[in-house]
């Protein structure tokens, strides 16, 4: 069945940097977009930034833009995210994700494999 599995979540200062990573099995990793979603407490689950089967393609939500990576490495069926200048805002509960359909503004619905969630939590 398909495992999605991420990593690499933990407590960082403010304008410190983290790299979440995200392994996938069961699935062929470069038929598929992936994803990164956060949902803080109270709040609807948002798409932070999402990359096409081929990572030729990115999507980044507005307020991360300039401070977020999104990569993935097809062969070892990792995605990532490389975290800067982090902000107390940043701070959720963080989600890979994996879907067949490729939108410039991705949709939840689209992406139809879910991990379990990494925390990260940013202090002031």
């Amino acid at each position: 069945q398909v495992q999605v599995v991420e990593s690499g979540g933990g407590l960082v200062q403010a304008g410190g940097s983290l790299t979440l990573s995200c392994t996938a099995s069961g699935l062929t990793f470069d038929d598929y977009a992936m994803g990164w979603f956060r949902q803080a407490p109270g709040k609807e689950r948002e798409a932070v930034s999402c990359i096409k089967w081929s990572g030729d393609s990115t999507y980044y939500t507005d307020s991360v833009k300039g401070r977020f990576t999104i990569s993935r490495d097809n062969a070892k069926k990792t995605l990532y995210l490389h975290m800067s200048s982090l902000k107390p805002e940043d701070t959720a509960m963080y989600y890979c994700a994996a879907g067949v359909t490729w939108r410039s503004l991705p949709l939840k619905t689209d992406f139809i494999f879910w991990g379990q969630g990494t925390q990260v939590t940013v202090s002031s």
